[in-house]
């Protein structure tokens, strides 16, 4: 808990409002069985340089037992541990070690769909059409003669059609299921009132554990029409991940569901005062869309995905903040900011320019964009490996993607695995400390040898780096009470720079340009992503400073 919300007026249980999550991809956070393939001991392991960095929590990546189609978002049993990643008696070590050092731990949850290994799916094609085991599920006749086109022309958001054909009992063709992602991924059918009382058991099975809450998959998701009716434009729906068919998506009765998770969460709160987080990954078209997400009775909180879409520019990111500050602060909420996730091109990449590929500019602005997240008002969310500066492995070999995106449409145009790299840990080759292994021992992507260069042994010897530049933003956060709750004011800043003042002093400003400019600010700053003489701030460079009445 930061020290700043020790002695204020908010109820101290509320830590979620402004605390700092690490997304902790397991499968490539640390090994500790030397299988290539990071653990939730790996996890444990890692605890102590997570407390060291200065998050307030971690949000776990699925660990359950999977088939591993889509990395563990193909759920074959929600309240287990696959045995890739542990069982649960080393997630129990996990929880309880985490509460000793004040980390708390976020469960990923999947309540869209599960994996076609699960029991309840297994059982459904074992049914007969029309069966109750089916009606848990998106079942429908195909359309065309001899029912050989699917029920509609929705597009999966990994690529081809959202329906897939099945043999029935007789061995002939028979009914189509619903999956908006891998044919894996079967879609449950939310308007079957056991899907609900399902996840209600689900939840309470983890908060029985002690977890501190969930991160929800596809959260828009869940209800689909309940017609499943054509799509306008099903190749705009499939242009993007992000969840844009209407149909499929942001259904009005989704609220329901949330409304109940909430009431599940605020009753272990009422046990021992310690509030249980719903944070959602919210994918809609406008900031109010989002907002109705977090209403008072809803999810506390929903990722903001704006700031991370957002294209390196003051005026874009001075939008998009605003609409945040306006329509999802307003609700009681606070705002959860993200510049990255497992789903995304790593900063240091997406803000380089390919024709300045080796300058450093993309490394600059992840810099100065880091310092921007931690200075906002409201929640962010880190995700690991960020904390090092890594770029995205962008040369990976075709024969080691796993990403079902690069296997169902055969493109590397929105491919993941490139962000997903196992973390380099120590030393000066592969495996870089991630396995326990034997030398010989191969993460279960490769890591290319420039890894080195951001081991984390390196990164903690080197007080320039990107991890002392996290650390240093968070322990100021926890320490300054202007940070984290509260609002910001823009500052008139020349054209290119950005500067607010949050609270009663602390200035941040970043020069979106390359060119220096005058500092907002007289004085040296207090941290600043770049060196920053005072009075001047330099090209693609954040600084924070403590500023008095003159100068505001």
């Amino acid at each position: 808990m930061h020290m700043h919300r020790q002695g204020n007026g908010l109820n101290r249980h509320r830590w979620w409002r402004d605390a700092v999550i690490y997304q902790v991809y397991v499968r490539s956070f640390l090994d500790s069985t030397g299988d290539g393939v990071g653990d939730l001991a790996g996890v444990r392991a890692g605890l102590p340089y997570l407390k060291k960095l200065g998050v307030d929590g971690i949000w776990l990546s699925p660990f359950y037992p999977s088939p591993q189609h889509d990395h563990g978002y193909d759920v074959a049993d929600y309240c287990g541990v696959d045995p890739l990643f542990g069982d649960l008696a080393e997630f129990d070590l996990l929880v309880a070690a985490a509460r000793r050092l004040g980390v708390k731990v976020l469960l990923d949850i999947v309540p869209n769909h599960c994996s076609s290994e699960h029991p309840w799916f297994e059982e459904a094609l074992a049914a007969e059409p029309g069966s109750a085991a089916r009606a848990r599920f998106h079942f429908a006749d195909g359309r065309g003669p001899g029912g050989d086109e699917p029920p509609n022309n929705w597009h999966s958001m990994f690529g081809g059609p959202a329906w897939s054909r099945v043999a029935e009992a007789d061995g002939q063709p028979g009914q189509w299921y619903l999956h908006m992602f891998a044919p894996e991924q079967p879609d449950w059918n939310w308007r079957n009132p056991e899907i609900g009382a399902e996840f209600d058991r689900i939840l309470r099975f983890w908060l029985d554990r002690g977890i501190d809450g969930f991160r929800i998959d596809v959260a828009a998701g869940l209800y689909k029409h309940p017609e499943l009716p054509d799509s306008d434009d099903p190749e705009a729906d499939a242009r993007t991940r992000d969840s844009v068919n209407p149909l499929a998506w942001n259904q009005p009765e989704v609220h329901e569901v949330w409304r109940q998770w909430r009431s599940i969460c605020e009753e272990y709160t009422a046990r021992d005062g310690r509030e249980r987080l719903l944070v959602g990954e919210v994918s809609v078209p406008t900031a109010r869309e989002h907002a109705e997400y977090v209403r008072s009775d809803e999810l506390h909180q929903a990722f903001f995905f704006d700031l991370l879409s957002a294209p390196w520019g003051a005026d874009a990111f001075r939008k998009v903040i605003s609409e945040a500050m306006q329509d999802i602060a307003g609700t009681g909420s606070t705002v959860t900011w993200v510049l990255n996730n497992h789903d995304q091109v790593r900063t240091v990449t997406r803000y380089g320019e390919p024709a300045t590929e080796g300058s450093g500019l993309g490394a600059a602005r992840a810099r100065a964009a880091a310092l921007l997240m931690l200075a906002l008002p409201g929640a962010a969310y880190i995700y690991q490996g960020e904390e090092l500066g890594l770029p995205e492995v962008v040369d990976l070999p075709d024969d080691v993607l796993t990403d079902p995106i690069f296997h169902r449409t055969g493109s590397r145009a929105r491919i993941r695995d490139g962000c997903r790299v196992p973390l380099p840990w120590s030393g000066q080759a592969s495996p870089f400390g991630f396995t326990s292994g034997a030398e010989s021992a191969k993460p279960w992507l490769p890591q290319p040898e420039y890894f080195a260069e951001y081991a984390t042994d390196r990164a903690l010897a080197d007080t320039r780096s990107f991890w002392h530049l996290y650390r240093d933003g968070l322990q100021l956060r926890a320490a300054l009470p202007q940070l984290g709750e509260g609002t910001l004011r823009w500052l008139d800043t020349p054209p290119g720079v950005l500067a607010f003042v949050r609270g009663d002093g602390l200035v941040c400003a970043v020069n979106f340009g390359t060119a220096p400019t005058s500092a907002p600010v007289s004085g040296t700053p207090l941290l600043s992503s770049g060196p920053c003489p005072a009075g001047v701030l330099p090209g693609s460079t954040a600084a924070w400073w403590i500023g008095d009445g003159a100068d505001l």
